[in-house]
Formats: C-alpha cells, sequence, structure tokens
C-alpha cells in the first residue's frame, strides 16, 4: 500500500458508525491496486451530528467519492446536489461521487441485488417478485426492481409502526414506474405470501429472519409456497446458507445467497467511482474465500 500511494494518489472513503467491522477498504484498496488506478480507500467513524462536516471534508479534500453505511444514509440526502432516480425514491445515499464540486448521491443496493441475479443468468424485466421486508435493503431492492423492468412486486413487511412507510414507498414506485404493479400485505398473512409467490418468478427475503442470532428461522414456514425452478434470494450473508435456502433448494428452487448482492452494489459503486468494471472474481474470493 505504501508504495504506491503518492502525492497524486487521490482519497475515497466510507462514513457511518461503526465501520471498524468493514471489508470495504480492503476491497476497493484491493480492486485499485489490481487495475493500478491511483486512489485509496479509508473508513471514517461518522455519527448524524458529524455528516455536515464529512460532506463538506469530501469537498475540501477533492475526495473522488464516499460510501455510506448507518447510520447516515437518509442524513446526507440533504446535502446532495443531486440524486440518482432510485436514491430519490428512496430517500437514502450509500455512494456519493464528487463530479467536480458536485455532489450526487446514488443507492447501490438495489442495483447489487438485480446484478447478482444478472450473474446468475436472471433478468428481473418483466418478471414477478416478491420480497419480505420494508427496511433499507428490502426498500432498494423493491425500487430498483421497478427501475430495470419488474412487471410486478408484492411486498410483505410486518404491520407495525412502520408499515405506513412501506406503503408510502409502494407509492412512490408506482408514480415513477408506472407500468410496475406494486402490491402491499401484511407478512403476519402467510396464505396471502404463499398465493404471491406461487404467481412470482422470484422470491427475496430482506428481512433479517435467518442471520445470527435468528439461523434457525426462516420468514417462510408453509413449505408448498416452494417450486421447482422457483428463483429464491436471501439478503442475509451470514450464514451463507440460511434456512430458508436449505428448505428452497431442498424444494428444487434456484438458491441466490447474500454475499453476491454485497459485491455487485459494491461493483456498481466501483464503476461509478471509477468508469471501470470491478474485478468480481477476485473480490468475491478476498471477502468469502
Amino acid at each position: 500500500m505504501e508504495k504506491r500511494i503518492s502525492g497524486t494518489t487521490g482519497l475515497l472513503g466510507l462514513i457511518g458508525s461503526p465501520v471498524g467491522h468493514s471489508g470495504s477498504p480492503a476491497m476497493y484498496n484491493y480492486c485499485f491496486e489490481k487495475l493500478g488506478i491511483d486512489y485509496a480507500y479509508l473508513a471514517f467513524d461518522v455519527k448524524i451530528p458529524q455528516v455536515a462536516d464529512a460532506v463538506t471534508a469530501i469537498r475540501t479534500f477533492h475526495m473522488r467519492g464516499c460510501n455510506v453505511t448507518m447510520p447516515c444514509k437518509t442524513e446526507v440526502v440533504k446535502y446532495m446536489d443531486e440524486l440518482s432516480e432510485a436514491a430519490k425514491i428512496i430517500g437514502a445515499v450509500n455512494t456519493i461521487v464528487n463530479e467536480d464540486g458536485k455532489l450526487v448521491g446514488h443507492i447501490t443496493d438495489g442495483e447489487g441485488f438485480v446484478d447478482n441475479l444478472k450473474d446468475h443468468g436472471i433478468d428481473i424485466k418483466g418478471k414477478k417478485i416478491t420480497v419480505a421486508g420494508g427496511g433499507g435493503a428490502a426498500t432498494a431492492i423493491q425500487v430498483q426492481s421497478a427501475l430495470s423492468g419488474a412487471r410486478e412486486i408484492s411486498i410483505f413487511n410486518i404491520k407495525d409502526d412502520f408499515f405506513q412507510r412501506t406503503l408510502d414507498t409502494a407509492e412512490k414506485i408506482r408514480k415513477s414506474c408506472p407500468e410496475c404493479t406494486v402490491n402491499v400485505y401484511d407478512i403476519a398473512d402467510q396464505q396471502k405470501m404463499k398465493a404471491e409467490i406461487k404467481s412470482s418468478e422470484i422470491f427475496a427475503n430482506a428481512t433479517i429472519v435467518g442471520m445470527k442470532p435468528m439461523e434457525d428461522e426462516s420468514v417462510i414456514k408453509d413449505l408448498s409456497a416452494f417450486r421447482k425452478g422457483l428463483v429464491v434470494c436471501d439478503a442475509v450473508y451470514n450464514p451463507k446458507e440460511t434456512k430458508l435456502l436449505k428448505e428452497a433448494k431442498e424444494a428444487g428452487c434456484i438458491c441466490i445467497n447474500g454475499e453476491g448482492m454485497l459485491v455487485w452494489q459494491g461493483a456498481a459503486a466501483f464503476k461509478l467511482y471509477t468508469g471501470k468494471e470491478m474485478p468480481v472474481e477476485g473480490v468475491k474470493k478476498l471477502l468469502f474465500g
């Protein structure tokens, strides 16, 4: 690393808190070295009250850009000069690109999902997808699926105090992509979820169910929802194979875990920063062995 840093080296980074566990510095610096790009990437622990200062620093240091993680994804929106279509709908940013002083906010999480499907030979265009969840990852998947040409999206979320937010997101998708049908249901209605999955080509779990310490749980209780050829995706990547994916695999489904989504959202950001394709296979080995 020290051998390739010079007075001309550009700076990129990650802001959020905590960031000590992040694999982003290793991923991006590996790619810069691999492709001979004169950038360095660092992680900065930034809490919400410090976001304004951090965004000012991006401009002051002429940083090429910055990734944004929790809890800062919504806070940075107010400091952007421009937003991508997905970022406008979602109201969150995970990638800031400095275009000669103009800060453009993007959200690449959903692109990571769609590109991971493509990496497995599956195109979302013209498909119906059922999504479990209404949080950040789920919203990004829903919005990008619509922007990428999904014909119908059925969203299942917990009917709690935040359920209205899911309804609002669905309405924003309808306005932005009127050709896409969007439905919202209570995740407690397992019969309805089974029916929607049966009429879908793709099912995605974007809840934390299945993640440690809930590795013995699944959002799907009735296994008759599964069928041969159904694409089942899990945004969870630890464990690598969740209970959902194990049971779906046994039923003959095409199963895709969350590792690829993580890598491909980084690849989308990498292309925004550099204009180049990320060496994805090398990154997969670096992060997951």
